[in-house]
């Protein structure tokens, strides 16, 4: 089934491995878009025969595309996937209620957002939504025996507004204990850093969701603790002193740091048996084998029909026209 796939020419994070992986399940024609490209689909779109293809997936930053939605409506069966729809119901965040407008201004679009109450929520709101979560790369991220010589860390942007409660909590942690907040380069870098770090610090204060780290920091075989998000634990299988250790409070995690601390082989079995959780369920080719079953669900398309603002006009005047 030939699927139209636009993305991003430097896509962050890089899902290179994913759609190698969903390419082995679908026959995929790939568009790596440049900013100029993206920010005028109608253009862009005009070199591509649309017919040829049955689906089309959509994974470009949503601010490229929310105001493109006439473009968007015309798109057979447009599928559209979202890592940041979380910001929808984020107060904090400039595209609060956003995502929902665009979605109710393409109605045929099917919606694949990363985290299970995301999709929940947008569902209660008549969307055709559904839950994908993010993965990882096991090409590119995976556990190197070594030294774990960082005890506690963490690797991540904390400087967005949407990243305010991630920001606070470091700070709160870096104030009472030694934690080393780390940036890397994708790739050997970031891997090489994450099998250093015995225990990574998760902090993803009000997101609702797991982000992609928490997956490559399992991966690696750190030991995860993660800011608890209600049901989405349960959602994805996670169990709490199993996999991985959940906190609501810096009290909360500075008391499971030092548990840690005073059981070295609990925390080990805690590392391995997140490692072995993770591969089995989060790598990018078990979530392109997701993705492809929702792009084979076959989907009727009935073009939307866009009014110009002067062909409405034209039609009211013939209405009111007397007889």
């Amino acid at each position: 089934m030939p699927v139209l796939v636009l993305t991003a020419e430097k896509r962050l994070p890089d899902l290179t491995g994913f759609y190698r992986s969903l390419g082995s399940l679908l026959e995929l024609d790939i568009h790596r878009l440049d900013k100029a490209q993206q920010s005028n689909l109608r253009r862009t779109l005009r070199v591509i025969d649309l017919d040829r293809y049955s689906r089309v997936l959509l994974d470009l930053p949503f601010r490229q595309v929310h105001r493109q939605w006439r473009t968007l409506r015309r798109l057979p069966g447009l599928l559209i996937y979202d890592e940041d729809a979380c910001q929808n119901y984020l107060a904090n965040s400039r595209w609060h209620g956003a995502f929902s407008q665009l979605y109710r201004r393409v109605p045929n679009a099917q919606v694949v957002v990363t985290g299970a109450r995301i999709a929940e929520r947008l569902g209660e709101e008549g969307f055709d939504a559904h839950w994908l979560p993010k993965g990882y790369d096991s090409q590119q991220v995976y556990f190197q025996a070594g030294e774990r010589d960082i005890e506690l860390g963490f690797i991540g942007r904390t400087s967005s507004k949407v990243y305010s409660g991630r920001q606070e909590l470091l700070a709160a942690l870096a104030a009472e204990e030694h934690l080393q907040m780390l940036r890397t380069e994708p790739g050997a870098d970031y891997r090489a850093a994450l099998n250093r770090i015995r225990f990574f610090i998760s902090a993803d204060v009000g997101l609702g969701e797991y982000m992609a780290k928490n997956f490559e920091a399992m991966a690696c075989g750190c030991v995860l603790l993660a800011w608890r998000q209600g049901q989405e634990e349960q959602r994805l299988g996670l169990e709490h002193g199993r996999h991985l250790l959940l906190y609501s409070s810096l009290a909360e995690l500075r008391d499971h740091l030092s548990r840690l601390r005073g059981d070295p082989r609990w925390a080990a079995d805690i590392a391995d048996q997140g490692r072995a959780w993770t591969e089995a369920r989060y790598s990018y080719a078990h979530m392109a084998a997701c993705m492809a079953k929702l792009l084979m669900d076959p989907r009727p398309f009935k073009p939307a029909v866009i009014r110009s603002s002067w062909w409405r006009s034209l039609i009211r005047r013939a209405v009111l026209r007397p007889i």
